[in-house]
């Protein structure tokens, strides 16, 4: 049977442009074994949203490996025991589409760096182009051990805060969200990269060079100028060919 015929074109759709993150995220070394997750609000009134199956590694993700969820955890249109999904993945995720409906797609990472920036006290620091794009834009959440507990949800849509679409999960790793795929893309390689600049940074231990204050307004933003949404969308284009050769596979 074809993949695509058990969905809406609007699901379908929403199913291959997830895969094809997820096999971004693989081809960028964002990924933990078959830990952290992705999701994408599917369209509709339902506020469903799409997850990874627990288990399939994300360079192997697949449309039709996508998991449909509403925001109470029940699996949607499909067997539970085989549809599994990671818990700490539906609290996390469903904590930020529940308060944020700006934000459909959320990524969340346990890379080496995230993990490293989120462990030390002062934070991401503003030492680089990359990291200057999120002053004054970027959210810290404490860590409470997993997060499988419901009762967290509440804290951590109240520190992501109303405009914030990125935020470093102390002791833990990255999250960034978007309204599109590929604005959620570009915050977490954004983020991403700046925590590995910084890594390096410190490792070589001399001092730091700090741009100005009036600086780092002035370039957080030029960030956010008006042509964004066309440069966030030619960056998706451009690293979608990067897995063009992996289209077919995907799509399935």
């Amino acid at each position: 049977m074809n993949q695509a015929a058990r969905f809406s074109p609007e699901e379908w759709q929403a199913r291959c442009e997830l895969a094809a993150l997820y096999r971004l995220i693989a081809h960028f070394r964002m990924t933990d074994m078959i830990d952290t997750h992705i999701s994408l609000r599917i369209p509709g009134p339902e506020h469903h949203f799409l997850i990874n199956r627990y288990g399939v590694l994300f360079q192997h993700m697949r449309a039709s490996d996508l998991v449909r969820i509403d925001q109470h955890g029940n699996v949607l249109g499909g067997d539970q025991q085989v549809q599994r999904v990671n818990k700490a993945g539906f609290v996390i995720h469903s904590a930020v589409h529940m308060a944020r409906p700006d934000l459909h797609c959320v990524i969340h990472t346990h890379t080496a760096a995230g993990m490293a920036v989120s462990a030390q006290e002062h934070g991401l620091l503003p030492i680089t182009q990359h990291a200057l794009k999120f002053y004054g834009r970027l959210s810290y959440h404490e860590y409470e051990g997993i997060a499988l507990s419901l009762e967290e949800r509440e804290r951590v849509v109240a520190d992501l805060g109303p405009r914030n679409k990125a935020l470093i999960l102390r002791n833990h790793g990255l999250l960034a969200g978007g309204r599109s795929v590929a604005e959620a893309f570009h915050e977490i390689y954004f983020l991403e990269r700046a925590c590995q600049a910084q890594v390096q940074a410190m490792a070589g231990g001399a001092q730091l060079h700090y741009p100005s204050a009036a600086v780092r307004q002035h370039t957080a933003d030029q960030f956010a100028r008006d042509d964004e949404e066309e440069i966030i969308a030619l960056g998706w284009q451009a690293a979608l060919s990067l897995i063009a050769d992996q289209q077919e596979s995907y799509a399935s």
